[in-house]
Order: structure tokens, then C-alpha cells, then sequence
């Protein structure tokens, strides 16, 4: 269950600190680590059994050759063309999205976001002023996604700046904080009484706070991460977890129906189940959607109500896209969010494309529907 037992955390982000590698794998290794950035803490190493070479969570933080494809681009969701201002997204008409911290307590490996890490000056949110005014003066947002990098990496007193005036914008209602802290350092939630206090200060009854947690595999819900979770649901936020579907990780339907099933039992409810996203160096880790589908329905029906509640989408550049069916000949898909709001709710049918990874594989729409905006 993990051996870390306080907050005390060391950090490691050369590979050759991993004295559980060989010399040799450590020499194959750093070429991957001089293209993409490596981080990881001792809490979360302590959860690999080293003696596994197929082991989840070495999976998940250790690098790997394959990242070494050359596929996909550092930008798959083409976040920049709604970017605002370093760090200030505004895709979706009511959210913002705010990269406010370019640090996270370990770095995915499949990680979407790759280019924070490459370039940690430019790809975050250092103006909190000037997104407050944007923020101030868009009254059509009503929530506020902190993300990164981890918001939870940042001091309590950091973090409390920013959603303290957030909280003083009467238009925003919902502030969402995406975090992989409960997973990979639990000991920054659960001994630090200062950051719940602020939660339940800011958490109002009728402005919540939402901690969206990504736990990807059932070896992640350790007694510590329980407790972690147990405490930010007890200081009045709200859980709701996503997890990208990954290749060799949790792509077989019994492994993803446990996650499901046990997020279920402790309250951080299944949100969103993603498409791997086709980031640079990711080609390994991610599962072709009609696949994907698959898997998530035989997933879901081993669960109940809770766990079905989850959604497989993937995150387009023109918005949020649910793969909601498929027969043998096509796949049905809807866009759950759009960037342009005249796409919301589009109902949209593709010719079969088994070895399709993102829409943009697929070649032929036979159909599609819009439905009627007031």
C-alpha cells in the first residue's frame, strides 16, 4: 500500500536515479528522458513491484522506448488557438481554463500536455491579474477549471490567492481543480490542514468546489489516497474522477471495471473515461477508438449505476466529443461540448474505421444531425 508515510516527499527527475534500473536500461532510457521530462516521487515508486515488467504503475511514471515513435504532435487538442493569454484558456463558452502551475508531483507518461513540461516558462498562467479581469469581464463563464501542470503542487497560500478571487467574481459558481495529487502524493492532502480548511471555506452551498481526481488504475486507491479523498470530500468538496483509457494499463474490461467500481465505493464518482490523446510520443499507449468502445461497454457492464455514469469521449479541438455507439459498419458520435455552440449536441455517423485513434482518422461522415438552438 505504499511505504511514504508523511509529506516529507523526495523528487526525482533524472532517470539515473532509479536505482531499481540496471546501468544499461538507465543508458537506453536517457534518450527518451532528454526528449520528454521525467518526475516522479518516492510515495508513488514504493507502489511498483519492481520485480513485474508489466507492472501498472511502473507503466504509468517509468519511461519507455516506445515513446521514441515518432507520432502524434504536442499540441493534439490544438488548446493554443483558444489560448488568451499564456495560461487562460476559453474554449467553451461558460468555462475558462487556467494552467496554473507548470509542475506536476509526477509526470504520466502518455501525458497530453507534454509541451508545459518542455516549456515550463511560457505554457503557464503567470498574469493572475490580467485572467481575473478577463474572467471579470466575461460574464458568461460560470465555472473555472484550475489545471496545469498539478494546481495542488502549488503552496496552499498560492492556491488560496487564486480561488479566494475567483470566489469574489459573482458569475463564476463552479470552480474545478484537476488533480493527480491523491494518486501520486497523498501526504500533500492529508497533512496539510490548511489546504482543507480553505476547501471548506470556499465551498460554499451553492458554490462548490469540484476536485477532479485522475486515478487511472485500482493499485493508485491506496489506504493513504482513500484517506486523502475521504478528507477533501469531508472539507466539502465534491469528487468526480477521469482517466484516460490506456494501452497495457487499463485496457481490459475487468481492470477498468474494477477502477470504476471502487471510485464508486468511496465517492469519487466516475466522470469521464478519455481517448488517449494523440500527443507526441504516444502512439503505444493508446487504443483505437472502436476498440476503445469495446472496452468501456464491457467495463460498464460489469458495474452498477455509479460506474455506468462515466462517458468514453475524447477532447477535439472543436470540443468534447462522446463515442456513444457502434454497429459493423459505423460508429456514432456526439459532441457532448463544443467550441462553436451551433455543434452542441451533433449527432454524427462515420463509416468503420477500426484502426482510427481520433476523428480526424475517419474519412467518411454518412450522416449527421444538428439539433435546433433556441
Amino acid at each position: 500500500m505504499g511505504t511514504k508515510t508523511s509529506n516529507r516527499t523526495k523528487y526525482l527527475t533524472k532517470i539515473e536515479q532509479l536505482e531499481q534500473l540496471s546501468e544499461q536500461e538507465i543508458a537506453d532510457l536517457k534518450e527518451v528522458t532528454n526528449k520528454f521530462a521525467f518526475r516522479a516521487n518516492d510515495y508513488y515508486l514504493s507502489l511498483i513491484d519492481w520485480d513485474d515488467p508489466d507492472d501498472p504503475i511502473r507503466s504509468i511514471i517509468v519511461p519507455h522506448l516506445q515513446e521514441l515513435e515518432e507520432w502524434g504532435r504536442l499540441d493534439p487538442s490544438n488548446e493554443e488557438a483558444y489560448t488568451v493569454m499564456p495560461g487562460l484558456e476559453h474554449k467553451y463558452n461558460s468555462t475558462a481554463l487556467l494552467l496554473v502551475s507548470n509542475v506536476c508531483d509526477g509526470i504520466c507518461r502518455y501525458c497530453f500536455r507534454k509541451r508545459v513540461f518542455m516549456e515550463p516558462q511560457s505554457a503557464y498562467l503567470r498574469d493572475v491579474p490580467a485572467a481575473m479581469q478577463y474572467i471579470r469581464q466575461h460574464s458568461e463563464i460560470n465555472n473555472v477549471l484550475l489545471t496545469g501542470g498539478d494546481p495542488l503542487v502549488l503552496t496552499t497560500s498560492k492556491l488560496e490567492n487564486i480561488i479566494r478571487q475567483l470566489r469574489q467574481i459573482e458569475h463564476v459558481r463552479i470552480i474545478r481543480i484537476g488533480t493527480k495529487i491523491p494518486a501520486f502524493n497523498p501526504y500533500r492532502i492529508i497533512d496539510d490542514p490548511t489546504l482543507l480548511e480553505m476547501i471548506e471555506a470556499c465551498s460554499t452551498e451553492r458554490k462548490r468546489i469540484y476536485i477532479m481526481t485522475h486515478f487511472v488504475h485500482s493499485r493508485e486507491l491506496t489506504d493513504a489516497a482513500v484517506k486523502a479523498v475521504h478528507l477533501l470530500a469531508k472539507a466539502g468538496a465534491m469528487i468526480a474522477n477521469q482517466t484516460p483509457l490506456i494501452r497495457g494499463l487499463n485496457d481490459e474490461p475487468e481492470v477498468m471495471a474494477e477502477l470504476l467500481g471502487r471510485l464508486s465505493y468511496i465517492g469519487a464518482v466516475p466522470y469521464y473515461i478519455f481517448q488517449c490523446r494523440p500527443a507526441l510520443g504516444n502512439k503505444a499507449y493508446t487504443v483505437p477508438i472502436e476498440e476503445g468502445y469495446e472496452i468501456v461497454e464491457r467495463a460498464k457492464s460489469l458495474v452498477s449505476g455509479l460506474g455506468k455514469r462515466v462517458r468514453y469521449t475524447m477532447s477535439h479541438s472543436t470540443g468534447k466529443i462522446e463515442i456513444v455507439g457502434r454497429t459493423k459498419d459505423y460508429v456514432y458520435f456526439k459532441y457532448h461540448r463544443a467550441a462553436d455552440d451551433a455543434n452542441s449536441g451533433r449527432f454524427m455517423v462515420y463509416r468503420s474505421n477500426p484502426n482510427a485513434y481520433w476523428l480526424d482518422d475517419y474519412d467518411e461522415m454518412v450522416d449527421d444531425c444538428r439539433i435546433s438552438l433556441p
